[in-house]
């Protein structure tokens, strides 16, 4: 009769199991964050508004540790400011020191846009047409909000083309702070504008690099900025400064 060789259970290792849980970790934290981004994005959590860590973890129905490292990513990128003893603040919005890093945007966006033009394979090229046929088929239709989020898929796959992880990573937080420039100047300051002109600039973007042709590409990128910068003028005439910062609105109040 065969002898019957007792099986041995099967254990995952320490180093298995350890790099699962810092992986579910890595994805929750940035989960965390990119909730965190779009609120401030979004204006639903207001330029100026003071908060705790719970109000935070209330309006993205993430976990305490996700969100504090949210919070310290977002705290190094400006967008969040921590106050000893008061909590945490959403960055005010200061139209002139978003003006000057509007021109260190610029030197980037060039840089990344002509490396993308240069760089980017079959693949990626046939990604920015897709996207360019996309935005164009929903340009007529798209909310400010809506745009946004297609925005961060053109800025994620040009920071991926161009092949250097330390832009991506650097350009994002500015990124940031311009789509929230954005969504005020579209949504209350110029409402009757549309999307049209910002369209139009990505189009020409992402026509540029999908044919490999990056001049074309940073000409398109400098009228993209040419126009943002016409929002601050637009802007620092006549804006409702609660939009800025809402503790402004209780000053005018009492």
């Amino acid at each position: 009769m065969a002898t019957r060789v007792k099986a041995e259970p099967v254990i995952a290792s320490k180093g298995t199991v350890s790099a699962a849980s810092r992986g579910n970790r890595l994805n929750l934290s940035h989960l965390a964050y990119e909730k965190c981004e779009e609120l401030i994005v979004n204006c639903d959590l207001r330029p100026g508004l003071f908060l705790s860590i719970q109000d935070i973890q209330d309006a993205t129905r993430v976990g305490r540790t996700p969100i504090h490292q949210a919070v310290s990513r977002l705290a190094a990128d400006t967008l969040i400011i921590v106050r000893p003893r008061h909590g945490l603040q959403i960055a005010p919005i200061d139209l002139a020191r978003e003006r000057t890093l509007l021109q260190l945007r610029r030197d980037m966006e060039r840089f990344v846009l002509r490396l993308a033009a240069e760089r980017s394979g079959p693949s990626q090229r046939n990604q920015f047409l897709h996207l360019s046929r996309t935005l164009r088929a929903r340009a007529g239709q798209m909310t400010v909000n809506q745009f946004n989020v297609l925005d961060r898929r053109i800025d994620h796959l040009l920071g991926a083309a161009a092949g250097e992880p330390f832009l991506e990573h650097t350009l994002r937080p500015l990124h940031t702070i311009f789509r929230r420039i954005g969504l005020i100047y579209h949504r209350w300051v110029a409402p009757e504008e549309g999307l049209t002109q910002t369209v139009v600039c990505h189009l020409d973007m992402l026509d540029a690099v999908a044919a490999g042709r990056p001049d074309a590409a940073v000409a398109a990128a400098d009228r993209l900025i040419g126009f943002v910068d016409s929002m601050f003028d637009a802007m620092e005439r006549g804006i409702d400064p609660g939009l800025l910062d809402c503790n402004l609105e209780l000053l005018a109040v009492s």
